[in-house]
């Protein structure tokens, strides 16, 4: 989920959208692409976490000419972004289960595909940077998936994922200091269980460079970034809530009341609102070989 990506930030988030899997139960991905909020909740990813993952695409050396596979991008900020470094002669194939908000960054560089990371072949031609963010953790064949998107780099290409691990960090409100952050963190754990349920795994992030490695990648690294508070949080965490608050309801989580009073207290901006850290890992398929 560029997404992406309340969140336990799926989007992305990427800002950003995900892949969307049907959960075990089929009950099908969470937050839904076709939904309103979906938009709202894109934008509030993108000013999180864009910066953060193109601090990491710009350290990794894009440049002009070369291909990228952008994998459940959802909204169209990062595209966008690694259309702008890789110029006219690069290439950006931007995928996702629905392309509903992806397909406004189409271009002369940029393809936009439906497609499912872990069921269909990977885009042909082979890519200098594949990347993901707020994806895996939400599609129940997280490990075909990863195979998919090695086998898509080119020798010596990159990959780099970014996913949320609120097994880290599980509160909205990292400091409860009265009965609006108590109710918000108790949300926030509905919200979880609800995630789980669908087949999310709320302590993926924390994997990533363990799982590069065990995928034959080279210089493994990943770092983690955590927003304790944020405008984009209090807009994400808005939208989220707007968009499962029937679910919240039919599982016995929360009343409508509860909901509008957590709702107008996100409102009046003084909640401290947290996001679960994002991990970023990246690693480098070898030159040459397998």
């Amino acid at each position: 989920m560029g997404g992406a990506r309340g969140s336990e930030q799926p989007g992305g988030p990427a800002g950003r959208g995900t892949e969307q899997p049907e959960g075990p139960a089929g009950q099908g991905y969470l937050l839904d692409n076709q939904q309103s909020e979906a938009g709202v909740r894109f934008g509030a990813l993108a000013e999180l976490f864009d910066p953060v993952t193109f601090r990491h695409v710009d350290r990794l050396g894009l440049t002009e000419g070369m291909r990228c596979w952008e994998v459940g991008a959802g909204g169209p900020s990062v595209p966008a972004g690694l259309a702008a470094r890789v110029g006219a002669s690069g290439r950006v194939v931007c995928t996702d289960i629905d392309v509903s908000w992806a397909r406004q960054a189409a271009s002369p560089v940029v393809e936009v595909l439906r497609h499912d990371v872990a069921a269909d072949p990977p885009p042909p031609g082979g890519f200098d940077l594949v990347h993901a963010r707020l994806v895996l953790v939400h599609v129940v064949d997280r490990a075909e998936a990863l195979r998919r998107m090695v086998q898509a780099l080119k020798p010596g290409g990159v990959l780099l994922l970014e996913d949320a691990d609120p097994g880290l960090q599980p509160l909205l409100c990292p400091d409860e200091s009265g009965p609006e952050q108590r109710l918000a963190n108790r949300l926030r754990a509905g919200f979880r269980e609800l995630m789980a349920s669908r087949g999310a795994d709320l302590s993926y992030g924390r994997t990533l460079p363990r799982l590069l490695r065990e995928a034959g990648l080279h210089d493994v690294r990943a770092d983690a970034y955590f927003p304790i508070t944020s405008p984009a949080c209090t807009v994400l965490e808005a939208a989220t809530v707007r968009q499962i608050r029937g679910r919240l309801v039919a599982a016995g989580i929360a009343t409508d009341e509860e909901i509008d009073r957590h709702l107008t207290h996100v409102d009046t901006g003084r909640l401290d609102l947290a996001t679960a850290p994002l991990v970023s890992a990246w690693g480098r398929k070898a030159s040459s070989g397998p």
